[in-house]
């Protein structure tokens, strides 16, 4: 529909909360107006905080955590630069109309200020998975440290959404593939992420999770052979129900090898297998970090992942599900902790597996009650039956992070918590979920 004087009906941008909203006006205007303001607004940003340091990481009360990543790789990165990606007051590129259930999308965007970087610092890094959970917080940090980003992704569980707001960039890429299939690139580093990380998404199709865990490791080790790239495994907790507590990584770990996890389990078992292997055989410049349970902002929400699962019903009211007695453990980290870990290893010296993951312990129970605290909730606590192979403790012992990378985490579980509650909300109130 146009107006009568030739010009476009298109959403009206402002800063305020009301959305859909629509004026007649010139569109070039209003390119030049929405460029105007967003930069105004991402200069401000960029002057006020890209001095940050490390000794800035906490605020005066020490509590809240006011910058991410270490100086010593240069990831050190302003939250709030970060939260203005994952936690907007409104979508950047969309307009929702909670009245007719509709979406507008924003055609002309401004894009957050990052690094610029001389020649020989700036890299060329492919991120597969990069459109997943952990994948795209890593994307955003390396996007604004200043390297080019390229995203491998088929989508499986990964979101466009998820990196939209880089698409356009002169940096960014986004590719759909399948690392099942080969794939050839030039790049510098290769983060290998591609796998689906849930139980109910990794059990949906077992001989498929095994194929993305070992081809698509196999291709991806085959590509840095032939390009000289650094490599980057991201492993899971492969020690299944362990028998040692907490587990260092010369634990070789307790697992069923035809239970209902192996397929994820003894997948990322073979993965880092294959990644030795052409370490030992190839000279493969590879890194391997064993993840333990990590949460926050982008989780799917029907994941099957007790975070994403209690936050979800605790904002709807229902009851919260325990599978099991609920005195089982686990050691939670934000997924700023990680990608922290995840860009110090990569730019270290050492090739071993390292554990990344919170000591701090907590029984399902404990945090189910700390999320129905958070939500402000009255929903009761419900107890299923335990899944099969289901680990009754998980614990990491992160002495070699500490002592090799300088890492550990650093973020209050509480407000994690928070911000992780914060984008369930948002997104629910945006119609997106």
């Amino acid at each position: 529909m146009d107006c009568k004087d030739g010009t476009a009906l298109v959403p009206a941008v402002a800063e305020t909360e009301s959305v859909g909203v629509n004026t007649c006006t010139n569109n070039s205007e209003i390119k030049e107006t929405n460029n105007s303001n967003s930069n105004e607004r991402y200069q401000q940003k960029s002057q006020l905080f890209w001095d940050s340091t490390d000794d800035q990481i906490f605020s005066q009360d020490g509590k809240t955590i006011m910058t991410v990543g270490h100086a010593s790789v240069k990831s050190v990165v302003p939250l709030e630069l970060l939260q203005h990606i994952y936690l907007p007051v409104q979508p950047h590129d969309r307009l929702f109309d909670p009245k007719t259930r509709t979406i507008s999308y924003l055609h002309s965007r401004s894009f957050l200020p990052v690094k610029s970087l001389a020649p020989g610092e700036k890299k060329r890094i492919l991120v597969t998975g990069g459109a997943g959970f952990v994948g795209s917080h890593l994307v955003d940090r390396l996007m604004l440290m200043g390297h080019e980003v390229i995203v491998l992704d088929n989508f499986f569980t990964g979101r466009k959404n998820n990196v939209a707001h880089w698409i356009g960039h002169p940096n960014f890429e986004l590719i759909r593939h399948d690392v099942v299939d080969p794939f050839l690139i030039e790049v510098d580093q290769i983060y290998h992420l591609a796998c689906p990380a849930s139980p109910p998404h990794y059990q949906y199709n077992p001989i498929k999770t095994v194929k993305t865990s070992v081809m698509g490791t196999i291709n991806m080790l085959g590509l840095a052979k032939r390009i000289k790239a650094r490599f980057l495994l991201t492993s899971t907790s492969v020690y299944g129900d362990p028998e040692e507590h907490p587990q260092a990584e010369t634990y070789w770990g307790h697992v069923n090898p035809i239970g209902p996890r192996a397929c994820y389990d003894e997948g990322k078992r073979v993965a880092e297998t294959l990644t030795y292997a052409y370490m030992h055989q190839d000279d493969v410049d590879v890194r391997v970090a064993r993840i333990f349970n990590t949460f926050g902002p982008r989780m799917n929400e029907n994941d099957g992942r007790v975070v994403s699962n209690f936050i979800m019903q605790a904002l709807k009211g229902e009851e919260l599900t325990i599978y099991g007695d609920g005195h089982q453990t686990r050691s939670f980290q934000y997924v700023h902790d990680l990608v922290d870990g995840l860009i110090l290893l990569m730019n270290k010296d050492y090739t071993e597996p390292i554990n990344l993951g919170n000591p701090d312990e907590y029984t399902i129970r404990e945090f189910a009650e700390l999320i129905r605290s958070e939500v402000n909730s009255s929903s009761k606590i419900k107890t299923l039956p335990a899944p099969t192979d289901d680990p009754r403790k998980r614990r990491p012992d992160i002495t070699k992070a500490e002592q090799i990378l300088g890492w550990k985490p650093r973020w209050p579980v509480k407000q994690g918590i928070g911000e992780t509650v914060n984008y369930f909300k948002r997104q629910m109130e945006a119609g997106l979920i």
